[in-house]
C-alpha cells in the first residue's frame, strides 16, 4: 500500500531531507564564508582591528536588539490592553530576536543580516518574506 500526497504536498521524510539540506548549508556554508571575509579583513588592516570589530558589532548589536525588543514587547502589552491581536509586533519579534542571533555570531554577513533585521525599515522586507511563509503554511498545512 502507497500514499499519496497531492501536488504541492510532502511527505515527512522529503520535508526532512529539505530541512536537513538547508541546515547543512546554515552551518557548513555560511560559517565558511564568514571566515574567508574576516581572514580577508585581518589581511587588509589587521588582526587587532578585525578583532576589535568582531567585538563592537556583538556590543553594538546586542544593545540594539535590547532596545528594539523592548519597544517591541511595550507595543504587544499597548495590543493587548487594547484587546486587539499583536500579529505585526509578534513578527517583529520574532525578527528581532534572529538578528540579535545573527549579531552575537561573529562575522561580516551575519552582522549585516542581524542590523537590517532590528532596524525597523529595512525589517519590512524580512516581515512580508515570514507572513508569506505563514500563510503558506497555514492554507497549505506545512511548511
Amino acid at each position: 500500500m502507497t500514499i499519496e500526497f497531492k501536488k504541492g504536498f510532502y511527505s515527512p521524510m522529503q520535508k526532512k531531507r529539505n530541512i536537513f539540506g538547508y541546515l547543512l548549508l546554515l552551518f557548513t556554508l555560511i560559517p565558511f564564508i564568514e571566515l574567508f571575509l574576516l581572514l580577508q579583513i585581518a589581511e587588509r588592516t589587521s588582526a587587532t582591528f578585525t578583532f576589535i570589530l568582531i567585538i563592537l558589532t556583538g556590543i553594538v548589536g546586542a544593545y540594539f536588539a535590547k532596545v528594539q525588543g523592548r519597544l517591541v514587547i511595550f507595543n504587544i502589552r499597548q495590543a493587548l490592553n487594547q484587546g486587539i491581536m499583536p500579529k505585526e509586533e509578534l513578527v517583529n519579534g520574532l525578527c528581532v530576536l534572529i538578528g540579535g542571533a545573527f549579531l552575537l555570531t561573529p562575522g561580516i554577513l551575519t552582522d549585516i543580516a542581524g542590523f537590517t533585521l532590528l532596524i525597523p525599515y529595512t525589517r519590512n522586507f524580512y516581515k512580508k518574506i515570514v507572513k508569506n511563509k505563514f500563510e503558506k503554511m497555514i492554507r497549505g498545512g506545512g511548511y
